[in-house]
């Protein structure tokens, strides 16, 4: 009877161990990353639904966002202890404040490693509290064991360089606000890969929000498109080719001229956002629901601007 409960609290074990089922992609020789559901967070997913990664810099290894919780994070980590059972986790670099990438940032706080976001970040998360409740209304108190939500401990601009033995990582701020303020995208030159998290979306609709700004979001990806990675692996999506932005680009200049163009026409409300064609970018996943609130929310941004 003993020996038949301990396989079965083992088994129980190494089933709440794999609560994520991660399945890892080689993007380099030295970059692993795993890919988000494209859906909202929700109890199928657990929360995971952003991109993230892990870069081996020689000496130790460098997280790109933490996931939306402990639970994720750990099991985040045990890949990295398969493929890397000697290097510590030095740093976890926050692309920018929202749950579903920090969340886990306690894991890896605990470990030792250096919490990186930008300067702005540490403000938006104090300023957003409110926002990080929603997992808690579909995952029990007990997944959700260890998540707390935390301050970076290191704050940073663009220029910012993370040196490894092997290689060296840079952060770049590339507009001074894209979808968030704290939007930032991380670099390795030597891999020719660009991280930029909710920069660029592709496979779903992007979320334009009224925190947001069109003109930063487009300067941002017209810079990904200077910098000519190799590979670029933005926040949502599985693709990671150097054209992976093109869509959230041409998507965001299409609802620039068309609102402006409408709005000039002094077109109300609905016949405005109803003027817009953007019937070349509706295949991807929950445009109908997200792209009317992303031109409602530019109609409005340009209407107080006023």
């Amino acid at each position: 009877m003993k020996k038949l409960l301990l396989i079965i609290t083992l088994f129980t074990l190494v089933l709440s161990a794999n609560e994520y089922n991660l399945k890892p992609i080689k993007i380099t020789k030295d970059i692993t990353c795993v890919i988000g559901d494209y859906h909202p967070p929700m109890k199928s997913n657990k929360g995971f639904v952003s991109n993230m990664c892990y870069v081996n810099i020689g000496d130790s290894l460098v997280v790109l966002d933490a996931g939306p919780t402990y639970k994720f994070a750990n099991e985040f980590y045990e890949l990295m202890k398969k493929e890397y059972p000697k290097l510590k986790i030095s740093n976890v670099i926050l692309t920018n404040y929202h749950d579903d990438r920090i969340g886990g940032a306690y894991f890896f706080k605990k470990l030792g490693a250096t919490i990186i976001g930008h300067k702005t970040l540490n403000s938006e998360i104090e300023h957003h509290k409110d926002k990080y409740d929603r997992l808690s209304m579909f995952l029990s108190k007990e997944f959700l064991e260890g998540t707390n939500i935390i301050l970076a401990t290191k704050l940073v601009d663009g220029g910012y360089k993370i040196k490894g033995s092997k290689k060296t990582l840079e952060i770049l701020k590339l507009s001074k606000i894209s979808e968030e303020r704290s939007d930032i995208a991380v670099y390795s030159k030597d891999d020719s890969f660009l991280f930029v998290g909710n920069i660029v979306f592709n496979g779903r609709a992007l979320n334009y929000r009224k925190t947001s700004n069109i003109d930063g979001w487009i300067e941002a990806l017209e810079n990904i498109k200077k910098i000519d990675a190799k590979y670029v692996l933005g926040g949502h999506g599985k693709e990671f080719n150097k054209d992976s932005y093109r869509y959230s680009l041409e998507y965001l200049k299409t609802i620039r001229a068309g609102v402006k163009k409408a709005y000039e026409q002094e077109l109300e409300d609905e016949d405005l956002v109803n003027s817009v064609d953007v019937k070349k970018f509706n295949t991807v996943n929950h445009f109908k629901q997200l792209n009317y609130n992303n031109i409602n929310n530019y109609v409005e941004q340009l209407e107080f601007a006023e």
